[in-house]
């Protein structure tokens, strides 16, 4: 399929943002066909150098957050402290259908880049918010990234640790990634929207709010009063038939059996222990349950009997619920993630495979991922296309508002 055949070809993306919620959507978007034009500040988008710059993050030879949240984007520096730059991007804003931005809303004021300031320039454009804390209330202006407003705001960090332990820390973006799919989301709502309409408008979504929904069972159930104590350790666990185990090579499996008493005896069938079943004081879920220490230590001992791939083959003969809690080194070598089309072949030549985002569509594939942009690699070719004449851009480039 050719780019002009993808769903979303035609459309212009104006990505004024950073680092990586907002920016991932916009790659979204590119995947399915868009036009996505990177507008970044002088000193750049402070993803291109986050590999180096954080101490999270796993370091190669390859930028591969850039090149994965920048793929096929094009890219224009304009410095818009300076009023020519700022008339350059309206010029932009005029010829696009969506601008994404993270700005917090005492920037964009500053900047006036808020939606009120836009929509004079197109009122046809949808503007996408991506903020830490959302709109309104007292925290609306503070700055938030995933791991301050997804994880920690919402409880998602508290809600996972175990009793007497501190709370884990999430890995980078963890939140940003899911966050990014539900802008993409409000932004095709939009576009349904103007196709019925005719008019522009302003989506947005915040990193606590999909904290939040990402917490729901426990936020939920918060909201009417109820409320668990700290998840016990997995040696004494609330339900044996949803916990971790350790194989003999050093693996783990996560065990999820949701209808217990219906796949209690194909259980006892795959750990080799038949007559387990019959145990009175596992013979049903509420003795499971009172008897879970006492079960959890049995079963964690025969886990540890056999390696990972005897435990896959008699668990899944039985039909029994559970995963190989896999590492990240176990991806480049997962056949399922290549088949289902989480990870497919690129055009860059220093990194061949990448992540797909998530969605897939019976009537198109996603466009192969080619190299990311240099800061301002396509400012002059952008402007002209935005109908600036060459005399206008050296001049932009002498008055120091563009690279």
């Amino acid at each position: 399929m050719t780019d002009s055949a993808l769903p979303l070809a035609g459309l212009r993306v104006l990505d004024i943002s950073s680092f990586i919620a907002a920016p991932a959507a916009a790659v979204v978007l590119g995947d399915w066909g868009a036009e996505v034009i990177k507008v970044e500040g002088p000193d750049g988008d402070p993803n291109r150098s986050i590999m180096h710059d954080s101490s999270n993050y796993p370091k190669a030879e390859v930028n591969y957050p850039w090149q994965m949240d920048s793929r096929n984007k094009r890219s224009i520096v304009l410095d818009l402290k300076k009023p020519e730059a700022r008339d350059a991007l309206d010029r932009l804003i005029e010829k696009s259908d969506i601008l994404i931005c993270n700005f917090p809303p005492p920037v964009r004021d500053k900047l006036r880049l808020a939606y009120d300031d836009v929509k004079k320039v197109n009122p046809n454009l949808i503007y996408a918010s991506l903020t830490g804390y959302g709109e309104t209330g007292p925290d609306r202006d503070r700055p938030g990234f995933d791991a301050t407003a997804y994880f920690a705001r919402s409880g998602l960090l508290d809600a996972q640790r175990y009793e007497g332990g501190p709370p884990g820390v999430p890995g980078p973006a963890q939140g940003d990634r899911a966050t990014a799919m539900a802008l993409v989301s409000s932004i095709l709502m939009a576009l349904i929207h103007r196709m019925k309409t005719g008019e522009g408008s302003w989506v947005g979504t915040s990193l606590l709010g999909n904290g939040l929904w990402s917490c729901g069972v426990i936020a939920q159930a918060a909201l009417v009063g109820a409320f668990l104590p700290h998840r016990p350790p997995p040696e004494r666990p609330r339900s044996a038939l949803g916990n971790i185990y350790r194989t003999a090579d050093d693996r783990w499996l996560q065990l999820t059996i949701v209808r217990a008493d219906r796949m209690w005896r194909p259980l006892c069938e795959a750990l080799g222990m038949p007559a387990l079943a019959d145990d009175p004081r596992f013979a049903a879920e509420p003795e499971r349950r009172t008897n879970s220490t006492e079960l959890a230590r049995i079963m964690s001992e025969t886990f540890a009997t056999q390696p990972y791939e005897h435990w896959r083959e008699a668990l899944a003969a039985q039909a029994i619920t559970f995963g190989v809690i896999s590492r990240p080194q176990d991806v480049p070598d997962d056949q399922q993630a290549v088949a289902c089309g989480a990870v497919v072949e690129t055009a860059i030549p220093d990194m061949p495979r990448t992540l797909a985002n998530p969605i897939r569509l019976g009537f198109a594939e996603q466009r192969i991922a080619h190299a990311a942009p240099a800061l301002g690699q396509h400012s002059e070719e952008i402007l002209r296309e935005a109908g600036l004449s060459a005399s206008e851009v050296a001049a932009l480039r002498t008055a120091g508002a563009i690279r």
